[in-house]
């Protein structure tokens, strides 16, 4: 199977800056903004608690300096001497006593402020990486949300209540919310859905009987295969929405499967339509073990075929599918044959009811939900999925999964 080609960086202004777009020259002090902005907080929170005990004991050192100074002074023994040279004899020993008591202590100090910087350093990054563990916590939580876990997933900080426990509350506040409108949305398309199936049934048995009375005329019998076709795909329509609403929930499912036997299974369900279009399953399928829900992961594989053979070149077009373990996941990858599609259209095409240089039109080929099923099973079973284009025209899809 192909390889899609590696992403290409920013592109490369490779002529003279447009004009009115010179570079402005920065003064110091926007570099000392900028520069502060890429140090992350724990380094800021470590610099200013270090500087903060480096001029504590800066302080204290200019104190004990003054002290000694006062202290020789006022303990430095009197002598009566009649003589003014005997006196200033005495007063310029003890000057000498004071400068070398101070010029000892500065010596013997600079060491000690060296040993205290690094010390402050050292204390400053533990105690920054204390008061920032809730944080860290936060952003942990934060990372395994998903809708499937905002149920059950919150921070629950404990401790005082202080600003920190505070954020965590309110966070955990807005989780709840969050569940709430989720559930509500997938309880609505849900209901809306199982609602909309009954006239739609009923619908396609009066079409029937009425397209099977031998007395139809033909304009009639016309309109009624049209009205099918129109019903029909109002049925698939609602058939993916109901499947959706069903992935975005939480997996009720859970066995021991083999990816290899869903992907086979799922081979085999496309095939007939891939030969009605003319379309060759290239199937490269090894053991990859897991544990998930069976009928949604062969939906989504299913769904992954049938795009891939809709959306393919009208002659001798080309689909392969593989299956195997890849660096410690397990990994499933469809890629197709097709028109060019852009690199910054392929998210949006995950997106519901979105479509290739289309949205909510020319739904001909499908309800635009596809991939948007895809995605939440796989988000459900605690995997990803991503896609780039194929070299050549075409996507390649890749689903990851956890082994378990």
């Amino acid at each position: 199977m192909q390889e899609a080609p590696p992403p290409s960086g920013p592109p490369a202004w490779d002529g003279p800056p447009p004009p009115g777009l010179e570079p402005a020259q920065r003064t110091a002090m926007e570099r000392m903004k900028e520069l502060s902005a890429k140090v992350s907080i724990r380094w800021r929170l470590t610099l200013t608690y270090g500087a903060l005990v480096f001029a504590a004991s800066v302080v204290l050192l200019f104190s004990v300096y003054s002290i000694v100074a006062q202290a020789i002074d006022n303990n430095w023994p009197t002598l009566n001497v009649q003589s003014i040279q005997d006196q200033l004899i005495w007063q310029d020993a003890q000057q000498q006593a004071v400068t070398a008591a101070q010029n000892a202590l500065v010596r013997s100090s600079l060491m000690a402020l060296v040993g205290v910087g690094i010390l402050s350093l050292i204390i400053g990054y533990f105690v920054a990486d204390r008061a920032l563990r809730p944080v860290a916590k936060m952003t942990a939580t934060a990372r395994k949300l998903s809708e499937s876990t905002l149920a059950h997933q919150r921070i629950a900080l404990e401790g005082p209540n202080d600003e920190l426990k505070e954020l965590a509350d309110t966070f955990d506040a807005m989780l709840t919310r969050l569940n709430v409108a989720f559930d509500t949305q997938r309880r609505f398309v849900a209901n809306a859905s199982h609602e909309l199936r009954t006239p739609l049934t009923i619908n396609r048995t009066v079409l029937e009987i009425a397209l099977s009375d031998p007395e139809a005329s033909e304009d009639l019998k016309a309109l009624g295969r049209t009205l099918l076709e129109v019903n029909a795909r109002n049925e698939k329509l609602i058939e993916g929405l109901l499947l959706l609403a069903r992935s975005e929930r939480e997996l009720a499912v859970r066995k021991p499967l083999d990816v290899q036997e869903v992907a086979q299974t799922a081979v085999e369900q496309v095939q007939p339509f891939a030969q009605e279009h003319g379309v060759t399953v290239v199937t490269d399928l090894v053991s990859a073990p897991t544990i998930g829900d069976p009928v949604l992961l062969e939906r989504s594989v299913s769904n992954l075929l049938e795009n891939a053979v809709k959306y393919n070149i009208p002659e001798n077009g080309k689909v392969w599918i593989r299956t195997g373990m890849v660096d410690g996941a397990l990994v499933v990858q469809v890629a197709n044959t097709g028109q060019h599609v852009p690199a910054y259209e392929v998210n949006s095409l995950f997106e519901p009811f979105r479509r290739l240089h289309a949205d909510r039109v020319e739904s001909a080929k499908g309800a635009g939900l596809g991939l948007s099923i895809v995605r939440a099973v796989v988000q459900a079973h605690g995997g990803d999925v991503t896609a780039v284009p194929r070299d050549g025209g075409g996507l390649v899809v890749t689903i990851r999964l956890p082994t378990r």
